[in-house]
């Protein structure tokens, strides 16, 4: 059994409304005045009010390509990655020394050593802690990260597990690139970072009861990067939210099946703040009302898309808005490259 003792969502301290950010953005990738009141007209139909920048607005103009770029997550990065551990570490009443096995995962940057090794250092994990990075997974990476720390838990049931996931996206925003996926994601995606500590054992908080991966044949054009001399570029496919309506009912039904669960059963839906197309294809194919995923709303509204940080969030949102009480049970799901999809049985 394992017990997820806590969750500590953090968000850098730059805050912009989402109009000062389509002006900037516009400026930054777009050549073609013309093409400025589409991009607008875009980054309106993301449903996103505000998002949090990893750097002061006025800084990105001053990036000199994907090694400045690069530099700045690093720092970032390390910063809010450490702040996001000890935050859960705290709540879950733990201390770095407690830490057994750290994973951390990214998709809007590199590090060697990789997040966690910096993030050791920074905050004191021990000279033997078990070290997992996991790179490419996107937006995938927040529920499928909580599925491999309940699987290195079942080989190590007295652990102490840690999930760390930073994702600055703004860093990767390409500059004079008109693309329609470039414009989409520059109005999608925000920064912000994430953590939970995972226990062995019966304690309290919500447990992993089961989880299943899903990977989608012939997909891998539908979403992920194309890395080159300027950085990542965004694939960002317009069959996304098809995918969701030819795949999930099944995946889902299949998934709770045996243990004798429907959706209708489920009182706490955690998932990721695709886009508005991809959270109403999900509600459609599940039956579920804007209430349901309220949680997921609101998160995409109040700080944009955060790659695999934000079903964690939408998590830690949960946990607090929404308290559940003993015997509920829950869904934390995401999809991502692959395409895929990566589903988590909770019970309280």
């Amino acid at each position: 059994m394992t017990t997820l003792s806590a969750v500590r969502a953090v968000l850098p301290k730059h805050v912009y409304p989402q109009e000062q950010l389509s002006a900037e953005f516009a400026e930054l990738c777009l050549e073609d005045p013309s093409k400025h009141k589409v991009m607008a007209r875009l980054h309106q139909s993301a449903k996103v009010d505000t998002r949090h920048l990893a750097l002061p607005i006025e800084a990105y103009r001053d990036l000199d390509g994907f090694t400045d770029a690069n530099t700045a997550f690093i720092d970032v990065a390390v910063e809010l990655g450490s702040e996001a551990v000890l935050g859960a570490l705290e709540d879950a009443g733990l201390t770095p020394s407690d830490v057994d096995i750290i994973v951390s995962t990214t998709v809007t940057g590199i590090a060697v050593p990789s997040l966690e090794a910096r993030i050791a250092a920074r905050i004191g994990l021990r000279p033997d802690v078990k070290r997992v990075p996991m790179m490419g997974l996107g937006c995938l990476a927040g529920a499928a990260g909580i599925a491999r720390l309940h699987d290195f838990l079942r080989g190590g049931p007295d652990d102490v597990a840690v999930l760390v996931s930073v994702e600055l996206c703004s860093l990767t925003v390409q500059r004079n690139d008109p693309s329609a996926a470039n414009m989409v994601a520059s109005g999608l995606f925000g920064d912000g970072a994430s953590a939970v500590v995972a226990r062995g054992g019966d304690r309290p908080g919500p447990k992993v009861i089961d989880t299943v991966s899903h990977l989608y044949p012939d997909t891998e054009r539908a979403m992920g990067w194309d890395v080159g001399a300027t950085g990542f570029q965004i694939v960002l496919g317009s069959e996304v939210p098809e995918l969701v309506h030819r795949y999930l009912r099944a995946d889902v039904e299949g998934f709770l099946a045996p243990h004798g669960l429907t959706a209708a059963d489920i009182s706490r839906w955690i998932c990721h703040p695709g886009g508005p197309k991809v959270i109403e294809a999900i509600q459609d194919e599940l039956g579920l009302t804007e209430y349901d995923l309220g949680m997921t709303w609101d998160s995409l509204r109040r700080i944009g898309n955060l790659s695999s940080s934000s079903v964690l969030h939408v998590f830690a949102d949960t946990l607090r808005e929404r308290p559940a009480t003993e015997g509920d049970w829950g869904v934390l799901m995401a999809m991502g490259p692959g395409f895929c999809a990566e589903l988590v049985l909770l019970r309280w």
